[in-house]
């Protein structure tokens, strides 16, 4: 199947245009589900399927109880890390939304981590922080374990936990054809009044459409996650990708959909 085959649909996604100002591009997506191998370790990001026990997706407690450590083992079989810690979540639907802003769907071309986020958040785990160190004890780890890790990774997980057709779907874009030239740093200095400041990737628009190569994976269950890559510390300073691009966008085939009811988790995976 050729790639205007499966496209999906044409929609406005907002790049970059100026340190400050927005472009918007109407950017062809692809079905992702037609797609052919697809992966997170190439592409950046990957669809899979992963029934978890979590019986209440509006329940935070069961969520930390039951789906982080799920998480954690699944992180752990797919990069092949000796430990994977998971910090918290994001729900991201209206109610969500009305209590913070930064939790809505971000409609805006950007990838979550920048060059120097290895040394950030080992700085993280290496202060006495009762938080942090709790993650470390789930994990079972010391900070001394994460102060001696040789390779660090950021593998997130996008799941759908409302209606399977949505308003703002999430699309990823092919990490491998968004060179590091186009990737600008940009601080966010307190997202989501969380209080730990850190640097985002927004990218600039491209030369042409058909520049980046954008996929959709369409009426996503509940029983199937996307795991995509925003870091690893052993491809900084390399040619190979470590971001991956990723937007909400408006569904021109539901104008009416209902709202986006979606969780995410970031696993840091250590390899010692």
């Amino acid at each position: 199947m050729s790639a205007a085959e499966n496209i999906y649909c044409e929609a406005p996604l907002y790049y970059m245009s100026g340190l400050e100002d927005v472009a918007t591009v109407n950017m062809p997506i692809h079905n992702g589900r037609l797609a052919n191998n697809l992966s997170w370790e190439r592409e950046g990001f990957e669809l899979m399927q992963h029934t978890s026990a979590v019986e209440r997706w509006d329940d935070d407690d069961e969520i930390t109880r039951v789906y982080y450590a799920e998480m954690r083992a699944f992180a752990r079989a797919l990069t092949g890390a000796d430990h994977a810690l998971i910090g918290g979540h994001i729900s991201r639907n209206p109610e969500s939304a009305r209590e913070h802003s930064d939790y809505a769907p971000i409609q805006y071309v950007h990838s979550d981590f920048t060059d120097n986020y290895g040394e950030l958040i080992k700085d993280r785990y290496l202060k006495e922080d009762p938080e942090h160190q709790r993650m470390l004890a789930q994990a079972g780890m010391s900070a001394d374990d994460f102060r001696k890790a040789k390779r660090l990774m950021i593998l997130q997980f996008w799941r759908n936990v409302g209606p399977e057709v949505m308003d703002l779907p999430l699309a990823f874009c092919d990490a491998t054809s968004v060179p590091h030239e186009e990737m600008v740093a940009i601080h966010v200095p307190n997202y989501a009044d969380s209080g730990l400041p850190f640097d985002a990737f927004g990218v600039k628009r491209p030369a042409t459409e058909k520049a980046h190569r954008w996929y959709v994976f369409p009426e996503m269950s509940v029983d199937e996650v996307v795991a995509f890559r925003t870091f690893d510390s052993e491809r900084v300073g390399s040619e190979a990708p470590f971001w991956t691009p990723h937007s909400a966008f408006r569904d021109p085939h539901f104008p009416d959909a209902p709202d986006r009811r979606s969780i995410e988790v970031r696993a840091t995976c250590l390899f010692m």
